[in-house]
């Protein structure tokens, strides 16, 4: 009696850990919609100016790797990896 229960018990894991797995890879094929035009999607963006060292820390933008802003005339540096 206690294998059965021990075998019923292992398929039922099983089943749920391939569940689970059907599901993550579902979302990875699928993924979603980008965000309609005009919408404001996250980022994490750190640019510096090179000319007098102001920093500026961009969290929403457009586009997710948007242009450059500018300071002293000049296009600021990218400073951080854009995908943290």
């Amino acid at each position: 009696m206690g294998l059965l229960v021990n075998i019923l018990i292992a398929a039922a894991i099983a089943f749920v850990v391939w569940r689970v797995g059907i599901f993550v890879l579902r979302s990875i094929a699928h993924p979603p919609e980008p965000p309609t035009e005009g919408q404001l999607r996250p980022v994490n963006l750190r640019y510096r100016c090179s000319i007098c060292g102001a920093e500026v820390k961009m969290v929403q933008a457009s586009e997710e790797l948007p242009e450059p802003p500018r300071h002293c005339m000049e296009d600021m540096d990218l400073v951080a990896p854009p995908f943290e």
